[in-house]
């Protein structure tokens, strides 16, 4: 969540270390350079894409992060609570983003009725380019403006997103449920989602 502005020094000073990160991995999806509490995932490596599932019991909560939307509206991911949510760490200017955008675009169209809700976090952006990118991919679902990787360090203690682009995939308890880094394809986005929903049902 965002703070007031007397306790934001820790967190800005850690947004830094956070953004050095991302500078020396890039865009391209190579492995996220932190370990995480999750120790029973299973993993599917392919290329530059890489999905780990995590089983029921071993699911570390996901933080409620709210900020202002791209468009300037409050959102909060306690709006979709109950849903499965689909949470893409994203930008502007990485070109593996540019790759998936259109699948990611169309599977929130497609699963909204099956109580799939698509979030982007937009890093490190501008506005009016984060926008022209949404129009150009005809992305409709909302995105967080994210420009000092505020709500990526709310994952730091769970999953967090060390490479961009990297999708949570949160199941309807709130828990982190699968961790994708790489661009992904529509076949596989929509088989990691089956997976969550069909191990939900």
């Amino acid at each position: 969540m965002y703070r007031a502005a007397a306790s934001r020094r820790p967190l800005l000073l850690a947004a830094v270390a956070v953004a050095a990160v991302l500078a020396v991995t890039g865009c391209d999806g190579g492995a996220i350079g932190a370990d995480t509490p999750v120790s029973s995932g299973q993993s599917f490596v392919s290329h530059s894409y890489e999905s780990t599932f995590y089983q029921a019991g071993h699911r570390p909560l996901a933080p409620i992060v709210s900020g202002l939307t791209v468009a300037g509206k409050h959102l909060s991911l306690a709006a979709y609570r109950g849903d499965t949510i689909v949470l893409n760490f994203w930008g502007s200017w990485c070109a593996p983003c540019r790759a998936e955008a259109p699948a990611l675009g169309q599977l929130a169209r497609q699963l909204e009725s099956r109580g799939v809700r698509f979030v982007g976090v937009d890093i490190r952006d501008e506005p009016d380019s984060a926008l022209a990118f949404m129009q150009q991919f005809n992305v409709d679902y909302p995105s967080i403006s994210d420009p000092s990787d505020e709500i990526a360090l709310e994952f730091r203690n769970t999953v967090p997103p060390a490479d961009i682009p990297t999708t949570l995939v949160i199941d309807r308890d709130g828990r982190i449920a699968d961790r994708i880094f790489g661009a992904s394809s529509y076949s596989e986005l929509l088989s990691v989602i089956d997976q969550v929903i069909g191990r939900q049902a």
